[in-house]
């Protein structure tokens, strides 16, 4: 991918920096000597594509796709600030405990994660078989609130095979420790939500404007994104033979290479997306 300028004087191209060594890079690297993209080598991971960054002082960046200059302004069209104000709202909507909405979710999950298979009440010994870290399953939801409810829900709903078969261990091999499940969607959320910086006012990276113009295909993108997000940290983490004191480790890596695909040349939608082909 190469990003541009566009001015009256002429086009401005630019080579992206390599790629980061490992997850533990710690140094800034200007794409430009003008400012105009740095890429922020300290949210490179696991030897994907460095975090860029548009400058505040632009209002559109142009980069070239498949021999094609395609346009990333921070001046939102009417349906993407639409749905990008949809999906902040249910960003900052917290779990609570006392709302029977919220109550019903909890209960769609389960039945949605073991049909057929009654739940005692909703603080119970039950929960615990799915990730959770005690009986009572709104305790893990203070990190990223309701929509990470949601988002395993979508999850267990859409991708039933995949759901099942992360929740279940299932395929490759598995360490006497494992990330637990519930717990491990929770985080991928908060990640996602970090990853897509979507509370800033205007784009300061590609990967969240490419993001927004997705969400206009699709009002689930998130949702979408949070499954892929899922599937490839399963992968990483079987990748690293890794145990559940790594789990952040494969979570940094786990954002490397979505943010590396998110950027490909192919890539317009999030079912674009190489990973995407995990889910099942």
């Amino acid at each position: 991918m190469r990003a541009v300028r566009i001015s009256c004087v002429g086009t401005r191209h630019l080579s992206p920096p390599s790629s980061a060594a490992s997850c533990a890079a710690h140094s800034d690297v200007s794409a430009s000597p003008s400012g105009l993209i740095i890429s922020d080598a300290e949210e490179a991971t696991c030897g994907g594509t460095p975090s860029w960054r548009i400058k505040k002082s632009l209002t559109c960046v142009c980069f070239n796709r498949k021999r094609a200059y395609e346009r990333i302004c921070s001046n939102l069209t009417p349906l993407q600030e639409e749905r990008l104000k949809r999906l902040r709202k249910r960003m900052k909507n917290y779990f609570d405990a006392a709302r029977p909405d919220h109550q019903d979710a909890l209960r769609a999950l389960w039945s949605a994660t073991y049909p057929g298979e009654k739940l005692e009440a909703l603080i119970s010994d039950q929960w615990k078989d799915m990730g959770w870290q005690g009986r009572d399953p709104s305790t893990d939801f203070r990190g990223a609130g309701f929509i990470s409810l949601e988002n395993l829900l979508f999850f267990a709903k859409t991708f039933s095979t995949s759901f099942q078969r992360l929740l279940k261990k299932q395929g490759g091999k598995r360490a006497a420790w494992e990330y637990p499940f519930a717990v491990a969607g929770v985080n991928i959320t908060f990640m996602i939500m970090q990853m897509l910086d979507l509370e800033a006012s205007k784009p300061r990276s590609f990967v969240r404007s490419i993001f927004l113009q997705m969400l206009s295909e699709n009002e689930w993108a998130f949702d979408l994104l949070y499954c892929v997000a899922f599937a490839v940290m399963d992968k990483q983490w079987l990748d690293k033979n890794a145990t559940y004191m790594e789990f952040n480790d494969v979570l940094r890596c786990t954002r490397g290479q979505l943010e590396k695909e998110l950027i490909m040349d192919d890539v317009f939608r999030i079912e674009d997306m190489p990973s995407f082909s995990l889910l099942s």
